[in-house]
């Protein structure tokens, strides 16, 4: 048990991490871009909130949630989603009356205890990006086409897009109805979790990943028979702008996520790399959720974006084979004595901003040698006895064995010339 992660967690290592950094790193250029600003929230929140937000009868809340008692007795749950936590930000800190629209990205591990597998884990990471304010179709289209540009740019081409509406809540409201009056006459063929979801959120089965309850959607009423005036108009103008964008959709039905808190627009973004985990990105317009949570009617939009499970395509498709980063110098010491000399060099370059390292091991001058390739180093300053007597450095630039001797003055000016221009 000490020596083992929990199950559904991961480490992420040292020869891994650069592939994170450099999606962190792209994903906050493509937001800057769009004019969205980092937000961080708390690692937990009060369990009320999801339940309001998120919604009572999802799987989530019903199966996912990682929930405690602190010691005062207050009831806190590990963060399953970042939109929850946003909206609270917004009214716990009156964002609402800054200039709106308010765009907002975040970065964050999430918590959902559920069957661990590929590109589902029980600590996962997301990017999210959510904008409150604007009712405005084209804030819907704004956050899908910032996902599409972002996964377009890292290579991934092939992407399927779908899109449906879940209506107001007038629209919805005839919709369960519908759905209520189908689902009673196959009642027997439903599984268990769909049959108490019947009267308290019928909209719960279509998202149903069971066979047997698969088997009867097809002919099940679909929402866009539903739609008022305002959502058809809103959805016709969401379509028209994807249209403008040329940015391939397909309308499926059959979307209606696994949170309550979504309005009118849904989308996924899915991939054929991810088996039946295949969703890469998914979201949609929420307009209720800050009212649900407490604050006042503010409409919104957002997705999140699974990171592993993006990882996990990008390599399918040799997307990610990133270089190692190596350092700029290494010292090789060649006997006790001058360790001293190039301890002190080596804090010379590290705070004039060259990456440097220095044997630790008591290596063999051949083993620092094939230490210094290992850490891909540009160059190597050799310190020896000879260099410290008559005041000179060995400098080898690893990539074609050159070597020159230089003093003090001449090493910074040339190291900087070759480093820090990448002239070597």
């Amino acid at each position: 048990m000490l020596t083992k992660a929990p199950r559904g967690t991961k480490d992420i290592l040292p020869d891994e991490i650069n592939k994170w950094q450099f999606l962190e790193s792209e994903f906050r250029k493509i937001c800057d871009i769009f004019g969205y600003k980092e937000i961080r929230t708390p690692t937990f929140e009060h369990t009320e909130l999801f339940l309001r937000g998120v919604g009572e009868t999802t799987d989530i809340v019903e199966k996912e949630m990682y929930t405690f008692n602190d010691k005062s007795g207050r009831s806190l749950t590990l963060k399953p989603e970042g939109t929850a936590a946003c909206a609270r930000a917004l009214i716990e800190h009156k964002l609402y009356n800054q200039s709106l629209p308010l765009k907002l990205y975040y970065i964050i591990p999430g918590f959902r205890y559920e069957r661990p597998q590929a590109g589902r884990l029980r600590e996962f990471h997301q990017f999210g990006v959510e904008v409150f304010g604007s009712d405005n179709p084209a804030i819907d289209v704004e956050v899908i086409g910032l996902a599409m540009m972002f996964l377009k740019g890292l290579g991934l081409e092939d992407l399927d897009l779908r899109i449906n509406t879940l209506g107001c809540s007038k629209c919805r409201g005839n919709y369960r109805e519908a759905l209520k009056n189908y689902f009673s006459f196959k009642k027997e063929s439903l599984c268990d979790t769909c049959r108490t979801r019947l009267d308290r959120n019928p909209l719960r089965i279509l998202d149903c990943k069971n066979d047997d309850c698969k088997q009867i959607l097809g002919e099940s009423p679909k929402i866009l028979d539903f739609l008022c005036d305002e959502c058809k108009d809103h959805f016709e103008k969401v379509k028209r702008l994807l249209y403008s964008l040329k940015i391939d959709f397909t309308v499926d039905p059959m979307i209606v996520r696994g949170l309550d808190y979504y309005t009118k627009t849904v989308f996924e973004i899915i991939s054929k790399d991810l088996g039946a985990q295949n969703t890469i990105c998914g979201g949609g317009r929420y307009d209720g959720l800050v009212e649900e949570c407490g604050g006042p009617h503010i409409p919104a939009a957002g997705f999140g974006m699974g990171i592993e499970r993006l990882i996990n395509v990008l390599e399918n498709r040799g997307l990610l084979n990133l270089p190692q980063k190596g350092v700029d110098i290494f010292l090789v010491v060649m006997d006790e004595e001058g360790f001293e000399t190039a301890y002190k060099l080596l804090f010379e370059l590290r705070g004039k901003g060259l990456s440097a390292e220095i044997d630790y091991m008591n290596r063999s001058l051949k083993g620092q040698m094939k230490y210094a390739d290992k850490l891909k180093a540009k160059f190597a300053i050799i310190v020896g006895e000879e260099e410290i007597k008559n005041n000179f450095l060995t400098v080898k630039d690893l990539s074609n064995g050159e070597q020159r001797k230089l003093n003090d003055k001449d090493l910074f000016e040339f190291l900087f010339n070759n480093i820090r221009k990448g002239c070597c």
